[in-house]
């Protein structure tokens, strides 16, 4: 415990300072709340908020989820694909690069068209087609670079392809799929923000920061923002701790 509270202090002790110098810029300055709501403001327009706020943060956060789970599911498939067919690769990996090269407000217009602007399902797939890249390319490694030895051992005793799939490059590749995801935790929860900015449900977060902004209720909007940072942190917690129990030895090798 004393371990944990000395690695997590200096982190925290800037957090805390940061806030209030925030506190006591805006007030030594005299910014206006159109331009930079102090902490305190934001803090009380959050609870007093608290249950929209909530309501709205799910309803993004399904969202997220969805669009983590499409995406991760297409990565990995792909990624099998990749790794195990070279026609694969040199088929899908120039569709995934270009993919991923496309940025947010040039696809979401778009599948605002396919899916309808209301339908949670266009910024679903908003969030696959960012999350899809970072997880194929870190599977297709994980896959790949299995210990030679380990690999002509299998061979030696007539294992077959699946076999060594299941036995020995999954569990190598776990790791970098795993990194691929706490990654992608935080891009879901961001797709799914951005992608609202472009028009969607009256009760998704997005649309609720850019109305709040656009009326200059920026401590509502920040509000809004700190709800989006709390799910995407806690995202990344959950992650973190099914690492620990699928793969325990990856995660006290990489603490020792």
């Amino acid at each position: 415990m004393n371990e944990r509270l000395k690695r997590y202090l200096p982190a925290l002790t800037i957090f805390i300072l940061a806030i209030i110098l925030w506190e006591v810029v805006v007030l030594a300055f005299h910014i206006q709340n159109f331009l930079l709501p102090r902490p305190s403001r934001i803090a009380a327009t959050f609870i007093e908020q608290f249950s929209r706020l909530v309501f709205i943060g799910w309803f993004t956060t399904k969202e997220a989820l969805g669009g983590f789970a499409i995406g991760t599911s297409l990565g990995i498939l792909v990624a099998l694909a990749t790794a195990r067919w070279t026609t694969a690769s040199e088929t899908l990996l120039p569709f995934a690069i270009a993919a991923n090269s496309v940025p947010i407000i040039a696809f979401a217009p778009i599948l605002n068209n396919w899916f309808g602007i209301d339908n949670p399902l266009a910024k679903m797939m908003i969030v696959a087609v960012i999350v899809f890249f970072p997880v194929m390319i870190n599977t297709v490694r994980g896959l790949t670079l299995v210990d030679p030895a380990a690999l002509e051992l299998m061979r030696s005793y007539a294992a077959g392809d699946f076999q060594i799939l299941f036995r020995l490059r999954l569990p190598n590749a776990l790791p970098f799929m795993f990194n691929a995801f706490k990654v992608s935790a935080a891009l879901s929860m961001i797709g799914a923000v951005v992608s609202e900015y472009f028009g969607g449900n009256r009760s998704a977060l997005g649309v609720f920061i850019t109305q709040e902004a656009a009326q200059f209720r920026f401590d509502r909007a920040w509000a809004a923002i700190i709800v989006a940072c709390i799910v995407g942190i806690t995202f990344y917690l959950v992650i973190i701790a099914l690492e620990r129990i699928i793969i325990p030895w990856h995660a006290s090798l990489r603490e020792n």
